[in-house]
């Protein structure tokens, strides 16, 4: 059992980050471009338009274009977009090196408002030339701060098809690295005046490793409507949740089903899959990808969309998975027309017939011609459907086919399935027994009921749920009515279900604060909170000791976990809103706010707000603790009616002043004694003065230079701060003042 579940794993990590994190340019010169299996196999399928092969294999054996997306809530992004075409686009069009022009980078033309770009810089060209170097840096920098992804085209068309809206509650089933699950994330924050969609994101992987790295991507969104859970896809548990004063099981309203596949569609980038591909590959992948569909499907709401996709071009992996769960639907699916959803991205419709091929070169057209002895690797899901009309009724050409040659991009396959009814092995759905009471505080650690096996969908051997024939089917909330009821309630039942086994790092625990804690005793009156603060939304990840970090999630994800800690590894969730400092006891209040989550807290706070201009932001993100004189007499006289102590500056648009930036910001602060410094991490000062339009750049060792009057001492002593890790928050609040071109910055004397 252990090597099969590690073989799982290992299959479910196969490839599926490969077309999620686009390369700059070509490598591994070693390594030739052929394999004679590959063209074979696609020539005898017909896949490839008739008289375009030669196209097609001359595009995979091309580099693939490096992409971008710029991410981020509405108004930044549309700031990044306009730094990006004013500063950088314009200079780059007529630059030429080595008597070549270089081609500026390109909006990909079916993506919305010019939000993601392609070009075809290599790293080579990039070291030639400082302009160049400079828009590699500016984007290494937004990179690291979380407003702009490299992500592969192909990769970005999921989340457009789901069509997110910010009540939407959603599942990621195979998340890492995040790059899809970032772009969902910023879809429910469509509207930044909303601090607390209703909406929320569970984005889950099987690898505990992995979803470390999709917590790096999520946090750098700072929604406090992101939970990142640790699960075999294919046998994620149902959750429960509070519900009309009852419990009921939670579906969603979307489902991305992003599945590991066997990535011949990533060869552009992925240049290993030449010397490694072979049809078993998919053979392989097949059963694992039913499986995770079909649990897929059992956890989208009736009305709801469920996204399917790999990077292969394979028919077993792609349009045999979509023929096998409309199949078993028995008409609960639908398969919907998305051909208008992206105007602009051309591709092919779905095949309706294709051919199976073992990795020694021998064809079946049909289940019938299989020889028993090959019956454990092919499975009848495998072909297409024989009776013809059937084959019709499915719709087979709505899937999307996404060919390298067409669009310069990877191969991709998605299809989007729409739920009319639940499913017919799901239809009646059992009475949840009487559970715990909520909580409202405490640890999430009470003893809740559990509301389904995790592994209800076995491996079979017809690929369908369960594994049991279709005369055979058991409702999926089964389970639900087997729960033991205690002893005292005198009621009969099976066993309860064996206690899930978990792997990886023991995560600390969830811990809700009570409305009547102490904490909120000096923070209510320090930050003069308003009255609709949600307090029962604030968590820490400790129940002894002080508390020092403070974090808030929005009220339905609150509602997930309290309710199902017992059968869900929750690795992460949460923004973080106050972090302890000692100092500030002295002062009121024993937390300073945290620049993370300053965007979620800010409308709740009624006082230690400054209103800061354009040019007070560019003297407290370029002097390390400039003296309250510094800033403009507005800010100044508002600083001087302060008390010591955490403050927001906070900066608002004028509408009636184009040339200046047209989004709100809102940065975390300290007023000292005589000074006031920006406590933000250095990548997001460099982000924000770019928004100011301060050239920023750093050196080859990538530390912010100091530049005119800048004393050694001070750069010194705040290198040491950085690398000693001075603040809690982790900022990197050290030498913070970067090189900055054309006269910008403020002198530290002046």
């Amino acid at each position: 059992m252990g090597k099969r579940s590690r073989q799982r794993q290992k299959n479910q990590n196969a490839s599926r980050d490969d077309r999620d994190n686009a390369g700059w340019g070509a490598g591994y010169a070693d390594i030739i471009k052929e394999n004679k299996l590959f063209e074979d196999y696609y020539k005898e399928q017909g896949l490839i338009p008739e008289g375009e092969f030669d196209q097609f294999m001359e595009a995979m054996r091309e580099p693939l274009p490096a992409t971008i997306r710029i991410t981020g809530y509405k108004s930044h992004a549309k700031e990044i977009l306009h730094c990006l075409k004013e500063k950088y686009f314009k200079d780059i069009q007529e630059l030429e090196i080595d008597s070549q022009k270089i081609e500026a980078p390109q909006p990909l033309s079916w993506y919305p408002d010019e939000q993601a770009w392609h070009t075809n810089m290599s790293r080579k060209l990039i070291r030639k030339s400082p302009l160049l170097e400079k828009f590699h840096q500016f984007l290494v920098s937004e990179t690291e701060s979380g407003n702009i992804s490299r992500q592969e085209a192909v990769s970005m068309i999921p989340p457009l098809l789901l069509k997110i809206e910010s009540h939407h509650k959603i599942l990621d089933m195979c998340a890492a690295p995040g790059s899809k699950t970032a772009q969902l994330i910023e879809m429910l924050h469509s509207d930044m005046d909303v601090p607390f969609p209703e909406g929320f994101v569970i984005a889950n992987d099987v690898d505990n490793k992995r979803c470390y790295l999709l917590v790096h991507q999520a946090k750098r969104l700072n929604s406090p409507c992101i939970m990142v859970v640790n699960h075999d896809a294919s046998c994620i548990p149902m959750l429960q949740i509070d519900s009309d004063g009852g419990k009921d099981i939670l579906f969603y309203d979307r489902v991305l089903c992003d599945v590991p596949c066997s990535g011949d569609g990533t060869m552009r980038k992925n240049i290993d899959v030449w010397k490694k591909w072979t049809t078993s590959n998919s053979l392989h992948l097949h059963g694992l990808q039913l499986r995770i569909a079909v649990r897929g499907v059992e956890q989208l709401a009736v009305g709801g969309r469920m996204v399917y996709s790999t990077c292969s071009l394979n028919p077993i992996e792609d349009e045999a998975i979509i023929a096998a769960l409309l199949e078993k639907s028995e008409g609960a699916l639908e398969l919907a027309d998305a051909s208008a959803d992206l105007p602009g991205l051309k591709w092919m419709p779905g095949v309706t017939s294709w051919k199976l091929m073992t990795k020694e070169g021998q064809w079946f057209s049909d289940w019938s011609e299989v020889p028993s002895s090959r019956h454990t690797q092919i499975r009848p899901t495998m072909f297409p459907p024989k009776d013809p009309e059937k084959l019709a009724g499915l719709h087979l050409e709505r899937c999307m086919r996404i060919l390298p040659h067409h669009q310069n991009t990877g191969g991709f396959f998605v299809a989007v399935l729409v739920k009319k009814a639940p499913m017919p092995w799901n239809k009646r759905h059992p009475k949840l027994r009487k559970s715990a009471p909520t909580q409202t505080g405490g640890s999430l650690a009470a003893d809740v009921p559990r509301l389904l096996p995790e592994g209800l969908a076995e491996e079979t051997e017809d690929g369908g749920p369960g594994g049991r024939g279709d005369g055979e089917t058991e409702t999926a909330g089964a389970p639900l009515a087997q729960e033991a009821a205690g002893k005292q309630d005198a009621v009969c039942g099976p066993p309860p279900s064996k206690k899930q086994k978990l792997f990886g790092y023991k995560e600390d625990p969830f811990v809700f604060l009570t409305e009547d804690d102490p904490v909120f005793t000096s923070i209510q009156s320090f930050y003069d909170l308003s009255p609709d603060f949600p307090k029962r939304n604030v968590l820490t990840r400790t129940h002894e000791g002080k508390k020092r970090h403070l974090y808030m999630v929005s009220k339905e994800l609150r509602n997930v976990l309290l309710n199902n800690s017992e059968r869900m590894k929750v690795i992460n969730t949460g923004v973080k809103v106050w972090s302890r400092n000692s100092d500030g006891e002295e002062f009121g209040c024993a937390f300073r706010l945290a620049q993370e989550g300053i965007y979620t807290l800010q409308p709740y706070i009624r006082s230690r707000i400054i209103r800061v201009s354009v040019e007070d932001i560019k003297v407290l993100l370029t002097q390390e603790n400039p003296f309250l004189s510094k800033l403009e007499d507005d800010a100044h006289a508002q600083a001087k009616q302060m008390g010591m102590g955490s403050i927001v500056l906070k900066y608002i648009p004028n509408p009636n002043n184009p040339s200046e930036p047209q989004c709100p910001i809102q940065l975390c602060g300290w007023r000292g004694k005589t000074s006031i410094r920006a406590f933000v991490p250095r990548n997001e000062r460099f982000h924000y003065l770019r928004l100011l339009g301060v050239e920023v750049f750093r050196d080859k060792q990538g530390l912010g230079q100091k530049s005119r009057d800048g004393a050694k001492e001070e750069a010194a002593a705040a290198t040491k701060a950085e690398q000693e890790g001075e603040l809690e928050n982790g900022d990197e609040n050290g030498s913070l003042e970067p090189k900055i071109e054309g006269g910008n910055k403020e002198s530290s004397s002046s």
